[in-house]
């Protein structure tokens, strides 16, 4: 589980505990990772940097049955005007995170006959969003990974979905909306539900495609958005 330490992350670490997974949390060394092995019984706090291949090497020699990948970062500028240096920073953690720990550990959920990869995309991503073209693009990678890798392990046990939060209630959303309130405005008029979404309703997305029930499900992308994308 990366970026456990988010808001998102600490509700799917939550979420899958709840079904009886034992979870070990990857974050940067903040006190929110540390808080997951506080709050959830049996939890493994393992601080790392995703932006290091052999951070990357060291977390995967731990086999796991369920890689749920949520880590990433995002910045919001018109694209015209953005810094190519921090494009490479979202491309190491946006997307060859997720391809680096997905070939460390989906061999050995092929040789065991079950498993599940889970990748937290974002709807900008299908859509595209003023601001977050390169966020976007380095998550949209994520549609690739997910889909291709579901093909080449799919009869061996092995499930691969995408699951794309809408604007969802965490801390960084509210820095940028409060800054913003004719955005927020915007985006309260464009989402049919017309509220914010809870980390909860994206972890209660993840736990059921992490589930035995989900064993028919791969390949899919998810939107958990409150209708705003419906294509």
């Amino acid at each position: 589980m990366t970026g456990a330490g988010s808001d998102i992350g600490q509700a799917v670490c939550l979420a899958l505990s709840d079904q009886g997974a034992r979870v070990r949390a990857t974050d940067l060394d903040r006190p929110e990772l540390s808080a997951i092995a506080d709050r959830i019984r049996d939890a493994v706090a393992i601080p790392a940097d995703l932006t290091s291949p052999a951070e990357i090497a060291s977390l995967a020699r731990e086999p796991v049955d369920i890689l749920v990948s949520v880590a990433g970062i995002a910045h919001v500028e018109p694209f015209l005007s953005s810094d190519p240096d921090l494009w490479e920073l979202m491309w190491k953690l946006n997307l060859r995170a997720p391809m680096l720990l997905t070939r460390e550990l989906a061999g050995g959920m092929t040789e065991r006959g079950w498993g599940r990869l889970v990748y937290i995309c974002t709807d900008s991503a299908r859509a595209g969003a003023g601001g977050e073209t390169a966020y976007s693009a380095t998550k949209a990678g994520l549609f690739g990974l997910a889909k291709s890798v579901a093909r080449e392990v799919a009869l061996r046990g092995v499930t691969s979905n995408v699951v794309c939060p809408g604007v969802i209630d965490t801390s960084t959303s509210r820095a940028i909306l409060r800054e913003r309130q004719r955005m927020r405005e915007a985006l309260m008029r464009a989402v049919p539900i017309g509220r914010l979404g809870l980390p909860e309703e994206i972890a209660g997305a993840v736990a059921y495609l992490c589930s035995p029930q989900a064993g028919y499900t791969t390949g899919q992308v998810l939107s958990v958005d409150g209708g705003l994308v419906m294509a």
